[in-house]
């Protein structure tokens, strides 16, 4: 059986060794506190997840652990070469770009009963984990959920073991590391959509880290809990196109993942210390939702820090 590695681990690996991306300390702090308020406010709660974002499912069952599925499946690449050249989704009087204008077709082509066309690579990653659905699961992902006894990393590693588009790996330093970013999103969208009820009720959601993306990077340097040298910035400034494992992906990806850690682990801190146990209501799952919306909704304010650039499946 493959071994599968800790994103944690893995993160703590890449910030100790990384060289041209940086974890600020102070920086992740200071996030924390400006959170401080927030993060008991419903919009860092798993109730925003539906309440805020009304292209996910309202109902909670085996069709909408299906449409997770579904969308996490083809969750990878959305940015645009130009900002001019946008892929946009018209749905319901509104338009939407980046991952929502996926949402937004899946949801057009349900409603109107017609196929999906898909870009090549989405449609074998398409294909490949439909045969695995339907030949391991009786074609449900909801029984995959039930096979993890309400454990999110059992449900994680039945994902990585069975559909190979999940397994987001690469080498750094001599050593496999992971980041697993569509596999812990689709079982974070899974907590999500069963609003951490009944089968979705994950008593190990806070094991899961933040998804390494190209937005999250983004708006941690904007924030200034991270920062980059500057001859990474540079380019970056001229747009670059790294490849998926190239040693400045790996190290912006993993220092990502271990920031939020750290901020993690700064709100619950200054929570203790108004003797407020915030265990259960503050994880890098919701802080992931939080700060994705954030770069989303200050989009002009981050224009100056540029994302960095990959063609892949894993984002």
């Amino acid at each position: 059986m493959e071994v599968f590695v800790s994103p944690l681990e893995s993160a703590r690996f890449i910030a100790s060794n990384s060289k041209d991306v940086f974890v600020d300390e102070e920086g992740a702090r200071r996030v924390a506190e400006s959170l401080f308020d927030k993060a008991s406010a419903a919009e860092f709660g798993l109730a925003g997840w539906k309440r805020l974002h009304e292209l996910n499912p309202r109902a909670a069952g085996e069709e909408a652990v299906g449409w997770v599925f579904l969308v996490d499946t083809l969750n990878f690449s959305f940015w645009s070469e130009r900002e001019e050249q946008k892929y946009l989704v018209k749905y319901k009087g509104r338009t939407y770009s980046g991952y929502w204008s996926l949402c937004a077709a899946v949801n057009r082509a349900l409603d109107d009963e017609v196929p999906i066309p898909l870009i090549e690579e989405r449609h074998r990653v398409l294909n490949e984990s439909g045969t695995v659905l339907l030949e391991k699961f009786g074609g449900s992902f909801l029984t995959c959920v039930k096979m993890s006894e309400k454990s999110a990393q059992k449900l994680l590693r039945l994902v990585l073991e069975n559909f190979p588009s999940y397994r987001d790996e690469a080498v750094f330093e001599k050593k496999k590391v992971s980041f697993y970013k569509r596999a812990q999103i689709l079982v974070a969208d899974t907590w999500s959509v069963l609003e951490g009820k009944g089968d979705g009720s994950f008593y190990d959601i806070s094991s899961l880290t933040i998804f390494a993306d190209y937005r999250i990077p983004q708006v941690l340097v904007h924030l200034k809990a991270m920062k980059y040298s500057e001859g990474l910035m540079k380019k970056l400034r001229e747009g670059t196109t790294f490849q998926s494992g190239d040693k400045e992906e790996v190290e912006i990806r993993g220092c990502s993942i271990w920031c939020c850690a750290l901020i993690c682990k700064h709100l619950l801190e200054l929570y203790e210390k108004t003797g407020q146990d915030m265990r259960e209501k503050i994880n890098a799952v919701l802080l992931d939702y939080y700060l994705w919306d954030y770069a989303r909704d200050h989009r002009e304010e981050m224009k100056d820090t540029p994302f960095h650039r990959v063609r892949c499946i894993y984002y």
